[in-house]
């Protein structure tokens, strides 16, 4: 089996390599594993002892972030090598400061994952949330190299759970303990016989109240604002837009600040074109130009987390697509969080529609009545949500806490 699983890999990076001819990821996922075997050697320091941190991509580093900076506190005498297995996660945080060697993780094959091991000797591993690299673990089981995963979140439909998942279940059984999001998971882990886990919740939520303490003060959107009620609109693709717009446009005593998740010109384009009202682009304007406009599109990055804070509602987009991107950066300032109809791989956005702090919509159809009652003068619905979406994120902080006292004592 584990010459199978090496063959599909090597089936994998071939794949990789012919879509790299015409695709800048793909070709960004193989030039950035290149010597970095080599690159590691160069970096390392053998007097020092390193906690490994994996995380897949972007979003699974923002979980394991707090963990990183909480180890980086209270454990100073331990450095950190922080991998990444997708270019959109290495390529924004490459040069994070938190960690003290930052790369790609090579292709997890047998003699990948060996060599790799041999050269950072790490005194325990941390994986974020999805990853479960056989090799890899296996072979820190092998070294009697502590393994955990944190924010876990497991589902009945994955191969674990399944009559033909025993070859996947072993690697459940290399991790010293597995730290997971929800009750379902521990319960999915017990069933198969696996009970070094505990319910510690997600460490999302130490990140996100740590970005809103620390959230920028922006002119140009306090400008924008200008006393109105605004509709937030974070990550949104084209089909969320299609909704957005058409009710922002009829509703002249609302402004909307709009962060598409994609900046390219033909996108933004494609917003303008929907808009029968005033708008400017962030990047572009200044304060006395965009007092004059309704609606702000953020036409950069890095901004999102701190504009919530000037909206009365929030939308997160992806609904209508493969998922919803993030809501708790919207919850933690207390904000009511919309967003479309695929959402239940989320543990966050299932409590909080359970909860009243969130709503799901299908379309118009229901976007426009859920609006229409949120933002009337003195309403009451927008209230009891924005406190329940604040008592969410108040009640779930804390994992971080738990989980790095477990590791480290």
């Amino acid at each position: 089996m584990s010459l199978l699983y090496d063959l599909g890999l090597l089936i994998y990076h071939f794949g990789v390599w012919v879509a790299s001819f015409g695709n800048d990821k793909a070709k960004k996922f193989l030039e950035g594993r290149k010597g970095v075997i080599e690159y590691i050697s160069g970096k390392i320091d053998k007097n020092s002892q390193y906690v490994w941190v994996h995380a897949a991509s972007l979003g699974e580093f923002e979980q394991g972030r707090p963990v990183i900076e909480q180890i980086k506190r209270l454990k100073p005498e331990y450095k950190i090598i922080l991998t990444f297995f997708s270019p959109s996660g290495y390529e924004v945080r490459k040069n994070y400061e938190g960690a003290d060697i930052v790369c790609y993780l090579p292709i997890d094959t047998s003699w990948g994952a060996k060599r790799f091991l041999d050269t950072v000797q790490p005194a325990c591993a941390i994986f974020i949330k999805y990853e479960f690299w056989m090799n890899y673990i296996r072979g820190l089981k092998r070294r009697n190299i502590p393994t955990y995963i944190v924010s876990a979140i497991f589902r009945e439909e994955q191969a674990f759970f399944k009559w033909y998942g025993g070859w996947y279940r072993k690697v459940l059984h290399c991790f010293n303990h597995l730290f997971v999001q929800n009750q379902t998971s521990l319960d999915l882990l017990a069933s198969v016989g696996v009970t070094n886990a505990s319910l510690t919740g997600d460490t999302r939520f130490d990140r996100v109240a740590d970005i809103a303490a620390k959230s920028k003060e922006l002119p140009i959107v306090s400008a924008f604002k200008q006393g109105k009620k605004v509709i937030v609109a974070g990550s949104s693709w084209p089909k969320d837009e299609d909704i957005l717009c058409a009710y922002f446009n009829e509703h002249p005593e609302v402004k909307m600040i709009l962060a598409p998740h994609e900046i390219h010109q033909s996108h933004l384009d494609s917003i303008v074109a929907k808009l029968k009202r005033p708008y400017a682009f962030y990047q572009g304007t200044n304060e006395e130009e965009v007092a004059k406009a309704d609606c702000l599109i953020i036409n950069c990055f890095g901004l999102l987390s701190s504009i919530y804070k000037y909206g009365e509602v929030a939308y997160i987009g992806g609904g209508f697509g493969v998922g919803i991107h993030n809501t708790l950066e919207a919850a933690v300032y207390g904000m009511p969080v919309v967003f479309g109809p695929n959402y239940h791989k989320f543990q966050e956005a299932v409590d909080m529609v359970k909860r009243g702090a969130a709503f799901s919509i299908e379309g118009a159809e229901q976007y426009n009545p859920l609006m229409d009652k949120m933002l009337t003068d003195g309403s009451s619905s927008l209230h009891s949500a924005s406190e329940a979406a604040a008592a969410y994120v108040n009640e779930n902080r804390g994992a971080t806490t738990k989980i790095v006292e477990y590791i480290f004592g």
